[in-house]
C-alpha cells in the first residue's frame, strides 16, 4: 500500500466537495462554510491522501468566525488503515504555522473522541473539541510527499 500526502489548492475544490459529505454526513445544512471558495484565502490549509492512487481521505481547515475549524473525511474503503493518523499528524505540524489553536465539531461522530485525544484535542463541551497548536519545525516525508507536486 503506497500512501502519499498532497497539499489541498484552490483548483481541487472538488475534492474538498466529494469529501465534506464523508466528514459531515449527518450535517449537509451548512455544509458550504466547511468548503465554498476552499483555498482563496491565506488561512485554508488542508492535505487529501492517497492510497495507490486513488483519494482515500482529505483533512482541512479554514476559520469561520474568527476560530480555525478542522474537517476530515476519510473514505469508508480507507477506515482502520491509518490513513487518519498519517493525514493528522502531518496536518498538526503544517497548522501550527498559521494557528495557536484549531477545533473540531464531532457532534455527527462522537466515537472518534478518542481519535482527537490522542493528538491532544480537549473537550470545550460534548462535541467541540480543542487543540492548543504548538509551532515546531515542519518535517515533511520523504515518500513522495511534495508540497509543489500536483495530482496527475
Amino acid at each position: 500500500m503506497k500512501k502519499e500526502l498532497y497539499f489541498l489548492r484552490s483548483s481541487e475544490q472538488k475534492i474538498v466537495n466529494d469529501m465534506a459529505k464523508y466528514a459531515y454526513p449527518q450535517n449537509m445544512d451548512n455544509i458550504n462554510t466547511y468548503t465554498e471558495f476552499y483555498g482563496l484565502t491565506t488561512k485554508d490549509l488542508g492535505l487529501y491522501a492517497l492510497v495507490d492512487n486513488k483519494i482515500a481521505g482529505a483533512i482541512w481547515s479554514r476559520e469561520i468566525d474568527g476560530v480555525p475549524k478542522l474537517s476530515v473525511a476519510i473514505l469508508r474503503e480507507f477506515k482502520s488503515q491509518g490513513i487518519g493518523l498519517f493525514m493528522m499528524e502531518q496536518f498538526l505540524q503544517e497548522a501550527a504555522a498559521l494557528y495557536e489553536i484549531i477545533t473540531i465539531d464531532i457532534s455527527h461522530k462522537p466515537a472518534s473522541i478518542k481519535f482527537y485525544e490522542k493528538f491532544g484535542f480537549q473537550k470545550l463541551d460534548n462535541y467541540i473539541l480543542t487543540k492548543k497548536l504548538e509551532l515546531k519545525e515542519v518535517v515533511r516525508p520523504t515518500d513522495g510527499y511534495d508540497p509543489t507536486k500536483w495530482i496527475q
